[in-house]
């Protein structure tokens, strides 16, 4: 028989409780492993084999946890997801953030799979949070014209659809909320041209090359370095549903414990989307 390891020993010679068997014979030669001790090495053996199969598990999950992934729809990517990251990266400087864009749908997906860890995405008031993630509201904002300063349009206090619609239109392809929006808002009508494209960074920076307007969330605009440096500018839609907001929130699997690493870029967002608010 294989000599016995330390933990082993411990446990066959830890006191036994009244009326249980003796797992040691003791002798002035020494102890020795009794015949019930004998029957229950091997019980003794798998116990100690699983506490070594969790401490495995648990450096594994460990690793995993340094490495947290974010999905995102690109709204409000530069004014708050930027900021929050270097905070982030000053509390966590050896856990790296792997950032993912992607559509809102495919965000659940990678959400409910395991895929990303928290998924910052826009809804309209209205529309139905998905039951089986947790959402944690963000930024709550109007939806706003996107355009350059030296635009037409940009002469206006406020921009209404029919002269929008005579201008060259940078729309989100489909999938994204303010596609929805942008249909709901021309109600049919079709713009004098248009392009599509994926996320509000693209269509910022293709307003800021001169090729037409876009209508983004104003939290996706306010603050941009686009806008700050004066290469963009925003301007109020005339004839919006006033009772329309866009809302991002930031998802997450309901679970009942998260990686540390998780928790605090949630909160680090939490508390990024206040100080922008103010």
């Amino acid at each position: 028989m294989p000599p016995l390891s330390r933990q082993a020993l411990r446990a066959l010679s830890s006191r036994r409780a009244p009326g249980r068997r003796r797992l040691l014979d003791r002798h002035r030669s020494g102890a020795r492993t009794s015949d019930a001790g004998r029957e229950l090495l091997p019980h003794i053996a798998a116990v100690l084999e699983a506490v070594d199969r969790l401490r495995q598990a648990a450096d594994h999950q460990h690793q995993v946890s340094r490495t947290v992934r974010l999905g995102t729809v690109h709204a409000a990517t530069v004014p708050l997801l930027v900021p929050a990251v270097q905070d982030f990266r000053a509390a966590h400087p050896r856990t790296q953030v792997e950032i993912v864009t992607a559509q809102q749908t495919d965000i659940h997906r990678m959400l409910a799979e395991g895929g990303l860890d928290l998924g910052p995405v826009n809804y309209l008031t209205g529309d139905d949070l998905p039951p089986d993630l947790d959402c944690t509201e963000l930024l709550r904002g109007r939806p706003v014209v996107c355009l350059r300063p030296d635009s037409p349009l940009a002469a206006h206090s406020a921009v209404s659809t029919d002269a929008l619609l005579r201008e060259p239109l940078i729309v989100m392809r489909a999938g994204y909320v303010m596609h929805r929006y942008i249909h709901r808002l021309l109600r049919g009508r079709t713009p004098a041209f248009s392009y599509s494209t994926d996320g509000a960074e693209m269509g910022k920076l293709m307003v800021a090359e001169g090729l037409g307007a876009t209508v983004l969330p104003d939290f996706s605009v306010i603050g941009d370095p686009l806008e700050r440096n004066g290469v963009i500018t925003w301007r109020p839609l005339a004839d919006a549903e006033q009772d329309t907001e866009v809302v991002m929130v930031t998802e997450r699997r309901r679970s009942g414990s998260y990686a540390e690493a998780v928790r605090d870029l949630h909160d680090i967002l939490l508390e990024r989307s206040r100080l922008y608010r103010h």
